[in-house]
């Protein structure tokens, strides 16, 4: 390969690379919609119990209450703990009642964490 080819090619690799750090890893995780919401609950439950989530912004009058539904409170619980702990172990697997997704969840004023 003749060298203004090859200095291309290494030119456009260097622009895909950083292109891709920028945007490619940002990831929320977010409630299942196959899960029961037995599951659901359940997850939800450890993750604010005992897993270490911040479970405050689900409550009457704060922020991400509304809607007022088991998917979007479990995403936003399974969100902060996996923001959270990513980087220390942890996962967005909830016993699989929880997925990643590169779509910010975020809705009104209620907005999801993402760390980097």
């Amino acid at each position: 390969m003749n060298s203004p080819m090859l200095k291309v090619l290494i030119a456009l690799l260097l622009l895909a690379l950083s292109f891709q750090a920028y945007g490619q890893f940002e990831e929320w995780c977010i409630a299942d919609e196959q899960t029961p919401d037995e599951e659901l609950q359940r997850a939800m439950d450890w993750a604010c119990e005992n897993g270490g989530a911040d479970c405050r912004m689900i409550k009457v009058n704060q922020p991400c209450y509304l809607p007022n539904t088991l998917k979007n409170h479990a995403s936003y619980v399974f969100n902060s703990y996996y923001q959270r702990f990513k980087h220390k172990g942890g996962s967005c697997y909830f016993n699989s009642a929880a997925i990643t997704t590169d779509l910010d969840p975020s809705h009104g004023s209620c907005k999801y964490e993402l760390l980097p």
